[in-house]
């Protein structure tokens, strides 16, 4: 390994564990989320049990397993940032503020610096806020266990849902070097993310045609592919062409990122200062 690529991978783990450290620091917002997230789990776990009474196999889910999902969905909801926050935010504020100017001075990719941060944002609310709401589940409704091949695969899965999710949150921050306020493009993407992630409910519940094209959107990478992956609905090489298909979301948006940053900074317009 090259010096220069070195001291880059250190600068950015270095970025991810001062944006983990910072998330830290917020104690008390923690714990109101994980209590939070613990009663919705528990609402939305009964409201699944009753609708898997009257059909057991909805979805080609058994009814523990559908309340596995629920859960899933509860730990995942905040490590992926599935209504916004994070870095992102704070990059459609700095460029609001023109403080963008700031970060594009820096001798560091603007796209890898706030990925870094977040990918420390999504390692914290997975580790408290991910698996405690999950351990409530489990004690109260006793949860579907993966198989190692499949916690594995959940792993990288969950790793690839916040890298996607990055990618889309940054997208629509971007707007604000044109839009200059991207408060409506992130109302829009909270609608977005909230249907077709799996969140309200499993995709495969959708009716033909409009199911096929929920799993094709990168949305279905936050929290129905790691769930599937979860569960044993992907196995193999199935699996692993589910987390290839999460792989190629997160490179092509990560592209389109990087054009979108470059056309944008041709022109920056400074607001604000």
């Amino acid at each position: 390994m090259s010096g220069a690529l070195h001291s880059q991978l250190s600068l950015y783990a270095a970025i991810a564990t001062s944006s983990f450290r910072r998330y830290s620091t917020y104690t008390a917002a923690t714990l109101a989320g994980i209590f939070t997230n613990s009663v919705f789990g528990i609402i939305l776990s009964f409201a699944y049990l009753a609708l898997w009474e009257q059909n057991p196999t909805a979805g080609g889910y058994e009814a523990d397993q559908a309340v596995t999902f629920v859960w899933i969905g509860q730990a995942l909801l905040m490590t992926v940032a599935l209504w916004s926050g994070g870095s992102t935010d704070e990059l459609a504020e700095r460029i609001r503020t023109g403080d963008i100017a700031v970060d594009l001075y820096r001798p560091v990719s603007v796209l890898g610096w706030y990925l870094a941060a977040d990918l420390g944002r999504g390692l914290y609310h997975f580790t408290t806020r991910g698996v405690a709401p999950a351990i409530v589940g489990a004690l109260l409704f006793g949860l579907v266990s993966p198989s190692p091949a499949g916690a594995a695969g959940f792993l990288v899965s969950v790793v690839l849902a916040v890298v996607v999710s990055f990618a889309v949150r940054f997208l629509f921050a971007a707007s604000a070097f044109w839009l200059l306020d991207a408060t409506g493009p992130r109302v829009l993407l909270s609608v977005l993310t909230t249907f077709f992630s799996g969140l309200t409910l499993p995709l495969t519940l959708f009716p033909d045609g409009l199911r096929q094209v929920a799993l094709a959107l990168p949305f279905a990478s936050y929290i129905q592919t790691p769930a599937d992956i979860w569960l044993g609905r992907h196995t193999g090489l199935d699996m692993l062409a589910a987390i290839g298909l999460q792989v190629v979301w997160a490179v092509v948006l990560l592209g389109v990122c990087a054009l979108v940053l470059r056309a944008a900074t041709r022109k920056v317009v400074v607001q604000g200062g």
